[in-house]
Parts: structure tokens; sequence; C-alpha cells
């Protein structure tokens, strides 16, 4: 024989149910209730400089013709001419890129007349341009691979931006600087609050940056005598670390 439960049993089997998840509740929201551990971020600059070991140098060839045609020709010789000098110099093909090129009409404006409406503008010729940029690994070379490009039809350019293949080592040293400037910024604030510092929580980093240092070093040696002269300078590299510190008492 069943018996069907009662509504005052279906709310006992709930309250029974209902306790214990109320008891842990409560517990989880005492463990909330605990303060914070106290602690204090700070952010940390470090900086450090080394001598650039490459180059990016941008080269362009811009001719003119009253033709699309004759104005593509000049140029393709010109640039031919140019490519074939920086393989000559030891510059390897994976290291030049065409980085722009364009053809563009030249227009006149003609003056109106008589207070007409001024005429549209006349088709007088064409520009091509054809931009390279070209990655120089051996800088005593770059002087000369100005010199002899210009030389040979370069008219245009000659942006150089100065840069480092491998430039984890001196990362590293900016990194460290960064860290012992948040930590000495971190220890002249807790001592200011009358705290101690206690030890590290999380470090976050920023992404790194390479700027250029205003102080210049020439790279013009004996072989470049007779080129372009080229100066190098430092590349600096800066870091910025954010700290957490726990506070103690």
């Amino acid at each position: 024989m069943s018996i069907a439960p009662t509504r005052f049993s279906k709310i006992a089997m709930l309250a029974a149910v209902s306790v214990p998840f109320l008891f842990h509740s409560g517990s989880l929201l005492a463990q909330d209730a605990r303060p914070r551990e106290p602690m204090i971020i700070v952010a940390g600059q470090g900086e450090a400089s080394v001598a650039p070991d490459m180059a990016f140098l941008s080269l362009a060839v811009v001719r003119n013709a009253k033709t699309a045609d004759a104005a593509l020709s000049a140029n393709s010789a010109a640039m031919k001419d140019v490519l074939a000098s920086l393989r000559n110099a030891g510059v390897a093909e994976r290291d030049i890129q065409t980085s722009n090129f364009s053809i563009q009409p030249q227009y006149r404006q003609t003056e109106p007349k008589n207070g007409a409406a001024p005429p549209p503008p006349e088709v007088v010729g064409y520009e091509v341009s054809n931009s390279v940029s070209v990655k120089v690994r051996d800088l005593a070379k770059l002087g000369s691979l100005i010199d002899a490009s210009v030389k040979l039809g370069v008219n245009q350019g000659g942006q150089i931006s100065f840069t480092n293949d491998k430039p984890d080592a001196v990362l590293a040293d900016a990194r460290k600087a960064a860290v012992a400037n948040a930590v000495a910024k971190a220890k002249t604030l807790a001592e200011a609050a009358g705290v101690k510092l206690g030890r590290v929580l999380q470090i976050n980093e920023d992404t790194p940056m390479a700027m250029p240092a205003p102080m210049m070093r020439m790279l013009v040696a004996k072989q470049m005598e007779d080129s372009v002269p080229v100066a190098g300078g430092e590349n600096s590299y800066s870091v910025t670390v954010n700290v957490t510190f726990a506070l103690e008492q």
C-alpha cells in the first residue's frame, strides 16, 4: 500500500535539504568577508641602450614621361640597375622587398577665360614610382649602398631606421632595471607610510618599446670615406613593469 506524500512532508524535506546549503553558503560568505591582504602596486621603468647592428633603408625610383608606357619603361630600367647593384653588394634576395608601386597621371589646369567655367584638367604626362625596402645587415656597407643607388637612378627616399636583429640581451637589461626601479619606489612608499614591504605578489610587463637615442655615434669607416656618411647612434629599449607587493604591518 503506497501513501502519497502530504504537503507538510514535502515542506519538511525541502527544509532538510536547504539547511545544510545555508550553512555552506554562510561559510563562503564568511570567507569572502575576511579582510584582503594589504598590498601596493608600483610601476617601474627601465631603459638600456645598444649600438644597432642592422638597418632598414627605403629607396625609390621616380620617372616622368608623356605616356604611361614610357614612364614605366624608364622606371623599370633604372630600378633593375638599382636591384642588381644591391645584389652585387651582397644584399640577399630575401632582404629586398618592393614596398610601393604607383602610376599617376599628371594634370595641368588651364585658367578660365572671360569669366567662363574652368575647363577640365588636361593630362600632360604620367609619373611612375617604385619603392623598395632594403634590410642592410652589414652597416659598414650602408653609405656605399646609398651612394651607388643614387648614381644608378634612385631620386627619392633614403629614409633609414636602425634596429637590432636580436635585442633579447638589451631587453633583459631593461627589464632588470625596470624591476629594480619598481622595488626602489615601493620601498620608499612603504617607509613613508610606516609599513614594511612584503613579498612580490604579481609582475606585469607592458609591451617593450625601442626608441632612437639623441646620442649619435659615427659608423663611417675607411672603406666608406668616399660614400655617404651615416651615423648609426644607439637604440634605446624601454620596458615598463607593474609590480604588486604585499604590505606587512
